[in-house]
């Protein structure tokens, strides 16, 4: 088995174990070093980078985030479990992007009485299977791939991700997982072992799945779409509230006043590849401004609709979702940065953004600065910057791990300058 963690490049890395040692490595760990949060999608090391070749940490696998099938059709069981990133003396490591989720979750309960539930959509694009043409969302499309369907349900149901659907999406050969709302240090682990359980699946049939956000420029992108809504300390839904606006609760709408105000900042932990913006353009069906809409998937902040039907309560089902992320985002340091910036709305108890109708693109700059609609970055290097220069947004984590980040961003960036935008795509399709 193996017992991991997930670095700035979104990649999951870990250390091999045998099993019947897991109990005693939960009390002290297994061994990490400190550079390995500057390693990059490519395989080396970011120069320069602030850790060098000194230091040791340990990884302490969480037992209640172990994710284990035999249902994949591997040889052996895929079995991992999730870590905390600690010093040897068990202190967090200011690295550990889970430690980051659970120290933001935790101040936005202690602060404003909130636990975030969540639920994350992944879509994916299956390669090497040689999929005949299929309609979009059709029996055909499913059919077509069969078994592995059924067979990833399966798996992710042994493995205790609680899926709820899988799809064939528009795009060629794409597909989308989805699994059920649990909290958000759960839905972050499950987003983890969806990935890789995927990846496993597919590779077992000799098929690749990529949820690279663009594995070509001319087709659909994918995207990691973030579900969350709110409950109080005792449990009762605290995100709608019939008389707000767009029936949000008034903390719910302070919370996507700040997440709208700092999105231009976040962008990049939610979207932190290059070919993340191939995808985050107008009329995509993904995002392009800061912007809160009623069941408009073009917008940043979507209000989720709701079923009446048969006199179905909306206060349960009310969610909001979060569409300015992909799989090239790490989910651990995408969540922290989501609740810290809607955190910061509720300290400063900002109104509800107004909901925005129509098409930015054909606003003026009068109508769009009246709504607070702002253009996201639109490529990685702007997204850094933008980032570098907000220090609230900054502030919100070690100087140290701000440094790291930089540094594989910027060494991402270097390393593919020269390619064409296709190159990238195909690139990028192999890595995740």
């Amino acid at each position: 088995m193996n017992v991991v963690t997930t670095d700035l490049g979104a990649i999951t890395r870990g250390r091999p174990v045998v099993e019947s040692r897991l109990e005693k490595i939960a009390q002290t760990g297994v061994g990490w070093v400190p550079a390995n949060l500057s390693i990059t999608p490519f395989n080396s090391i970011a120069d320069p980078n602030p850790w060098g070749s000194t230091g040791d940490l340990r990884l302490i696998p969480d037992l209640a985030a172990r994710f284990r099938t035999a249902s994949s059709g591997a040889a052996t069981p895929f079995d991992m479990v999730a870590a905390d990133i600690v010093e040897l003396d068990g202190t967090p490591w200011i690295g550990c992007s889970r430690t980051l989720l659970k120290d933001a979750l935790a101040d936005l309960k202690a602060e404003a009485g909130l636990v975030t539930k969540v639920a994350v959509e992944q879509e994916f694009r299956i390669f090497d299977a040689g999929f005949g043409a299929a309609h979009a969302f059709s029996i055909g499309a499913m059919r077509r791939a069969d078994p592995f369907c059924p067979t990833l349900l399966a798996a992710l149901e042994e493995a205790g991700v609680e899926p709820e659907m899988i799809l064939a999406e528009y795009g060629s050969e794409q597909f989308e997982i989805t699994h059920a709302p649990t909290d958000a240090l759960a839905a972050a682990d499950r987003a983890v072992a969806i990935r890789e359980i995927t990846r496993d699946t597919a590779r077992v049939k000799g098929w690749r799945a990529s949820f690279a956000p663009k594995t070509a420029l001319t087709e659909v992108g994918n995207g990691v779409h973030i579900h969350f809504s709110f409950v109080d300390t005792d449990g009762r839904p605290a995100t709608y509230d019939p008389a707000g606006a767009g029936s949000l609760s008034r903390q719910a709408g302070a919370f996507c006043a700040g997440v709208l105000n700092h999105l231009p900042a976040m962008t990049v932990l939610t979207a932190s590849s290059v070919p993340s913006y191939y995808r985050l353009k107008p009329h995509n069906w993904s995002s392009s401004y800061t912007w809160l809409a009623d069941r408009d998937r073009e917008a940043s902040l979507r209000i989720c609709p709701t079923v009446t039907i048969g006199g179905r309560d909306r206060a349960p089902q009310y969610n909001i979702e979060f569409r300015v992320a992909d799989a090239t985002a790490n989910p651990y340091l995408s969540l922290a940065a989501l609740v810290r910036a809607g955190l910061d709305g509720l300290r400063r108890s900002l109104k509800a953004p107004p909901l925005v109708t129509g098409d930015p693109t054909l606003m003026g700059d009068e109508e769009r600065k009246a709504l607070g609609l702002v253009r996201l970055p639109q490529s990685l290097p702007e997204a850094l910057d933008a980032f570098l220069a907000d220090k609230t947004v900054t502030g919100w984590f070690h100087p140290l791990l701000v440094e790291t980040f930089d540094g594989v961003k910027r060494h991402e960036i270097a390393r593919l300058a020269p390619l064409e935008d296709s190159a990238v795509c195909d690139l990028y399709g192999t890595l995740f």
